[in-house]
């Protein structure tokens, strides 16, 4: 991390919190918005909206994460952003998939994962100390 870098505490800090939310929930809205005018909350052939199975979309988030460690195993480089590592690209197409989810779901995954955060930093089983004891967390 650079000296630039906010660190958690700055980061969550007062108002922070409340706008790591906002701003994370603004790309959800992106991600579920271009999805949609994608056509992937329709039926193809009628238009009708789609009432989509959740497991099956959870199942394409986990498809994505098993692509990324596939890239991560074989040391690729995207074939569709072949500047880029498979392994990235990948987690990227998991994150738009979980914003999508969200989106279509109304989960505030902005406001949950700012509160996340913070619960994190306080566990006890974070710790380093406590992940070097006998069936500590090792990773």
């Amino acid at each position: 991390m650079s000296s630039n870098t906010p660190n958690l505490d700055q980061l969550l800090a007062g108002d922070s919190q409340g706008n790591i939310a906002k701003s994370i929930n603004e790309v959800v809205d992106v991600c579920h918005g271009m999805t949609k005018e994608s056509g992937w909350w329709n039926d193809a052939q009628t238009g009708e909206p789609l009432q989509r199975n959740k497991g099956e979309l959870l199942c394409l988030i986990h498809s994505e994460i098993s692509e990324a460690m596939e890239g991560v195993r074989k040391n690729l480089m995207d074939d569709k952003l072949p500047e880029r590592k498979m392994e990235e690209v990948e987690l990227a197409d998991a994150v738009i998939r979980i914003f999508d989810y969200a989106g279509a779901h109304g989960l505030d995954i902005g406001g949950a994962l700012a509160e996340k955060l913070v619960y994190n930093a306080n566990r006890a089983d974070h710790k380093p100390a406590q992940r070097l004891k006998a069936g500590g967390k090792q990773f």
